[in-house]
């Protein structure tokens, strides 16, 4: 049985330390790939598959259109466009009127949990607003394991307590921890995916309430 080989990240306001940190944590000999998605303009070059570089064990890289997926790799968003996966294949695209100028997060969670289901792992780390909830309701939905950043320490914590309202989480965890928490949870077997019929609504079903003002750990 397969273990949870496919990990996509989301960050925004704030998030480049703690996907520092979280790289970091993972070893070289990682059995997943790592999909990095987060909002940069299509203005401006993007150095940060040089900072998981330095930061981490781990090559990182900024893919093409039809690469393959390869474990032990990380895939960094190239700037201004969405990263959505299938297959063994990674797509590179420029997304449409529907993900809007901010939604760049929860394309890549949400193709993710169709294409691998079980396998997946959502991780949310600091940002503002409340993308990536969505898509971690479509990885929840699959049957995939869902790990957000404490809200105590990050720089701006709305993304994940919006996603701490709208859904059970497996695991929130300081940035320090979560490279190795991530490495434990690869090696888990993936369970057999929920029933079609659970799936596939998860895309709109976030509700948009007040912001939490506390913080949760665990």
């Amino acid at each position: 049985m397969p273990g949870h080989d496919i990990v996509v990240i989301g960050f925004s306001a704030g998030g480049v330390g703690p996907l520092q940190q979280l790289a970091a944590g993972l070893p070289p000999d990682l059995p997943a790939s790592v999909f990095v998605a987060h909002h940069f303009p299509a203005t401006r070059t993007s150095a940060l598959p040089d900072i998981l570089r330095l930061a981490g064990r781990l090559p990182a890289v900024q893919p093409a259109d039809g690469d393959d997926i390869t474990p032990g790799r990380i895939y960094v968003t190239p700037p201004g466009r969405l990263l959505l996966l299938g297959g063994q294949r990674i797509r590179i695209t420029n997304g449409s009127r529907r993900h809007g100028p901010h939604s760049t997060i929860d394309p890549c969670f949400r193709c993710a949990a169709r294409s691998y289901g079980s396998r997946v792992i959502g991780v949310l780390l600091s940002g503002t607003l409340d993308d990536g909830t969505a898509g971690l309701l479509a990885i929840r939905r699959g049957g995939g394991l869902v790990v957000v950043q404490d809200p105590g320490e990050t720089e701006y914590p709305g993304m994940v307590l919006s996603a701490l309202e709208q859904l059970d989480v497996d695991h929130i965890a300081r940035a320090g921890d979560m490279g190795a928490l991530i490495d434990r949870l690869v090696r888990l077997a993936a369970p057999p995916p929920p029933p079609s019929g659970r799936r596939g609504r998860v895309a709109t079903e976030v509700k948009h309430k007040p912001p939490l003002t506390g913080s949760t750990s665990q």
